[in-house]
């Protein structure tokens, strides 16, 4: 067994609550006004050129519009978990690049994932639970199961996330990030029950919401994007580098999530088809990307009457208006705030899903969760992001492993004393693989080749 050492001391616990802190949508907080300073932000990044990139974006997105709403969901990539191990065809990878989202067949079988959710439900069956909305939980404040421990180290969900990893690259060579290890961040789970209509998630997009023009690094994400002219168009979703620094937790708000996340991610449960309360996905990742880093620069002219025309919206530098964001909450988006996204018509609910199947989403793609479960049985998921190893995030490993061995919620989650007094609830001893130790910071990274492993190996040892 390898000793522990804390390298500092561990973050602060966040404030108790559950998932609705982080939407207005669920907490039912009137949208705020903006403080003074975000009109000089506004007009910091102001350039001219950017008159173009807006034309051009409300140009393409009339056709891009139009044909995820003639696919539907068939333009959602599913990949077999064998085709992952043997290696995708360049078509595979192109699809998967473009929409940012897939879904992944065969790699945890039925059987497993059923029994993961009997052994949940035991679980929270013996234990004083906590969860969205309290009345009746269809979110739960768990994060140390057994089941839930079981799914995040399985060795098919560690491959297909080394994979999803590769997809991504560095600009910069000396960053400080291992895209081929990856960690576990632990997250919560779903049991959503047949008729509930409490868990409804609007479109939105996690890792912060005004942080991405706020945070001097994290806007250097959107640099192309936000030089002018066509400049969006050579906007690349998958590099690394200017993310590793980005600051996406400006407010250190509960559910706010401060590690590099490449891709969210869920394990399904059950078997659920569209209608039943499942994931629903915008699949237009770069450009969708470009129209909501533009949006706050222009508003509709007075009188326009909702049109989307380019010669009826004006441009807006005086106004502290950055529509759907709020301090300290995701970045959230409807009809209203970006009506060119045509959400109506361009939120695609994932095609059928069988329990084990994996299903993963871009950390820019819009996502939303259907408004009311029509099925006739649960709709669960455990959230299972791919994580890369970055020395941020090893600190963040170091200070999640220290709450897990006490049974309390990860360090980015609502606080108190979680699961600490549960009964069953998973411990070290639970993990025995040494891929599986060293993703959840409880063995050493092998590679003593590598700069990253080596400086994560002292943070963490």
């Amino acid at each position: 067994m390898f000793s522990f050492t804390q390298g500092g001391p561990v973050r602060e616990q966040k404030e108790e609550g559950s998932i609705a802190s982080l939407f207005t949508s669920l907490s039912g907080e009137a949208v705020q006004v903006l403080p003074d300073h975000f009109a000089d932000l506004k007009r910091e990044i102001w350039k001219d050129s950017l008159v173009q990139s807006w034309r051009e974006v409300l140009f393409a997105l009339e056709k891009a519009v139009d044909e995820v709403a003639a696919k539907g969901g068939s333009i959602i990539p599913r990949i077999a978990y064998d085709d992952i191990v043997k290696g995708l065809s360049p078509e595979q990878v192109t699809a998967v690049k473009r929409t940012g989202t897939l879904i992944v067949t065969g790699g945890v079988s039925k059987e497993e994932a059923l029994t993961w959710k009997q052994c949940v439900k035991d679980y929270i069956d013996s234990n004083p639970v906590k969860g969205f909305p309290p009345e009746n939980i269809q979110v739960y404040e768990i994060y140390n199961s057994k089941a839930q421990i079981a799914a995040r180290t399985h060795p098919a969900i560690i491959k297909t996330q080394r994979f999803l990893l590769s997809l991504w690259h560095n600009s910069t060579l000396a960053a400080d990030i291992d895209l081929s290890t990856p960690i576990s961040y632990f997250d919560r789970l779903r049991i959503r029950t047949p008729g509930d209509a409490s868990f409804t998630l609007g479109p939105h997009i996690d890792g912060g919401s005004v942080e991405r023009w706020e945070d001097p690094q994290f806007r250097k994400v959107w640099g192309k994007i936000l030089e002018g002219g066509s400049g969006w168009e050579a906007h690349d979703s998958f590099d690394a580098s200017p993310r590793l620094d980005a600051k996406q937790d400006l407010y250190n708000a509960p559910n706010q999530c401060s590690v590099f996340r490449c891709w969210q991610g869920w394990t399904s449960l059950s078997t659920v088809g569209p209608g039943e309360g499942t994931l629903r996905v915008l699949p237009m990742l770069s450009l969708a990307s470009a129209y909501i880093l533009l949006r706050p620069f222009f508003r509709p002219k007075p009188g326009a009457n909702g049109s989307l025309a380019f010669d009826d919206w004006e441009l807006d530098i005086e106004s502290t208006s950055f529509p759907g964001s709020i301090m300290g909450k995701t970045q959230e988006l409807n009809e209203t705030t970006h009506p060119h996204l045509r959400l109506d018509k361009t939120m695609i609910s994932v095609p059928a899903i069988e329990p084990g199947d994996q299903v993963y989403w871009h950390c820019d793609v819009v996502h939303a969760v259907e408004p009311l479960h029509r099925g006739n049985s649960d709709s669960s998921v455990f959230y299972i992001p791919a994580v890369p190893l970055t020395i941020k995030n090893a600190s963040y490993l170091r200070d999640q492993r220290t709450n897990f061995l006490r049974g309390l919620p990860p360090p980015d989650f609502p606080g108190g004393e979680g699961e600490s007094r549960f009964t069953g609830r998973a411990n070290a001893h639970d993990v025995q693989t040494s891929e599986a130790r060293q993703a959840l910071g409880l063995e050493p990274f092998a590679d003593s080749s590598s700069m990253v492993t080596i400086k994560a190996n002292r943070i963490l040892f």
